[in-house]
């Protein structure tokens, strides 16, 4: 979006509901709900179209109105920070009692809806998603630095409400691994976020991981622990009959990808080679969900 002409008011609720990353909620929301349709049969029908469509509209209002609220608790760290400054409560374009009214609606909106057309537990995990996202990570943003793990929380959620959404409960290891896959991606992947943005970051008073960490030693060390982690994750999926032979080998090839290229600017300290590690994980993750969807048992 140009900031050189003021945005629509179509650009700017756009931004509000924060459309491009909940973009990335909807399509794990969806992959969630198709391995729990392959779990189940794979068999067409339109009472699985529709459970589809309910649960991802449930989960699309419950994550746009998060988003909104967190905007509006943000505005003045928004405020102080290039990239966010031209948002639409930090530039007045909206005022912040109309953004909480849409918050409050479209969070209403989603829990109830999914409680009401796919289960009590749907509706929990979105109430859960939206209690910790907004008042949990949000203000943790400015006491902890680990607030990163506890963002990668509500992160990794929306693929467990397709799953739940397809039929199932949460009682099998499936939804726990698709939960572990999602929050263990997002934390290199944030790493490599916080080290690019850091001094917006330091600015606007956040407490990152990479705060302070002029030369990327750090964020380094942390974005090839994690990544060690998710090399290990899809060991067992055999053995807990998630997935036959073939994704486990690809899985951890995939997460080798990212330490090398952290490696790479471990060796360097350029920020271009912290952008493709960045990058890495971009392409790491539709690579494995797809490997893990042509496996699922």
């Amino acid at each position: 979006m140009s900031t050189s002409a003021t945005p629509t008011l179509k650009e700017d609720l756009s931004t509000l509901i924060k459309l491009r990353l909940n973009t990335f909620v909807l399509i794990t929301a969806f992959f969630g709900y198709l391995l729990g349709w392959k779990s189940s049969g794979a068999t067409f029908s339109w009472e699985a179209v529709m459970a589809l469509i309910h649960t991802l509209f449930g989960t699309a209002c419950s994550a746009f109105g998060a988003a909104v609220f967190n905007q509006v608790m943000e505005v003045k760290s928004d405020a102080k920070m290039e990239r966010t400054s031209n948002r639409p409560l930090p530039a007045r374009r909206i005022l912040p009692h109309y953004a909480f009214a849409l918050g409050w609606g479209l969070c209403a909106i989603g829990v109830v809806h999914l409680g009401a057309m796919i289960s009590f537990e749907a509706a929990l995990l979105a109430f859960i998603t939206i209690g910790t996202y907004v008042f949990i990570y949000t203000p943790m943003k400015r006491v902890s630095s680990v607030n990163t793990l506890i963002g990668a929380i509500p992160g990794a959620i929306p693929p467990m409400m397709g799953w739940v959404g397809a039929g199932h409960n949460l009682s099998s290891w499936a939804p726990w691994f698709l939960f572990a896959l999602l929050f263990l991606w997002q934390l290199p992947h944030f790493v490599a976020i916080n080290w690019l943005c850091r001094q917006e970051y330091e600015d606007a008073r956040y407490e990152m991981w990479s705060n302070g960490d002029t030369s990327g030693k750090r964020s380094a060390y942390l974005y090839i622990i994690f990544s060690v982690m998710m090399v290990l994750l899809p060991l067992p999926c055999p053995a807990l009959g998630l997935t036959g032979w073939v994704f486990p080998p690809i899985g951890m090839l995939l997460a080798v990808f990212l330490i090398l290229a952290a490696l790479k600017f471990l060796k360097t300290r350029e920020r271009i080679d912290m952008r493709k590690a960045f990058f890495a994980t971009l392409i790491y993750l539709p690579v494995v969900l797809s490997a893990l969807a042509f496996d699922w048992n």
